[in-house]
């Protein structure tokens, strides 16, 4: 019975080292107010997250990182009067897409 309580306790141990949590953001439903409140180093991925997905839809190839930096400016000054609004709808505003 001791035996048994002590395998037990330790596979309890070992069962959330074990575990892989996994977490499913659906970033088309990311709004402007997130964006914005989002630390530099999270926006800056997140900046090129979205760039580069938008990217693809427009089976572009090419990355012009003046464009893009200019593209960022716009969606945030985009952002500042439209809190509500889905990051993706700023960026569409910015690059003249719809």
């Amino acid at each position: 019975m001791k035996l048994r309580m002590t395998i037990l306790s330790c596979a309890t141990l070992l069962f959330p080292v074990a575990a892989n949590a996994q977490l499913t953001i659906d970033m088309n439903n990311i709004t402007c107010g997130q964006y914005l409140a989002m630390p530099p180093s999270q926006s800056r991925s997140f900046s090129a997250w979205m760039s580069g997905w938008f990217s693809y839809q427009l089976n572009k190839e090419t990355i012009d990182l003046v464009t893009h930096e200019k593209n960022v400016a716009n969606v945030k000054a985009w952002c500042q009067y439209h809190p509500q609004e889905t990051v993706m709808s700023g960026l569409k505003n910015a690059t003249g897409q719809q």
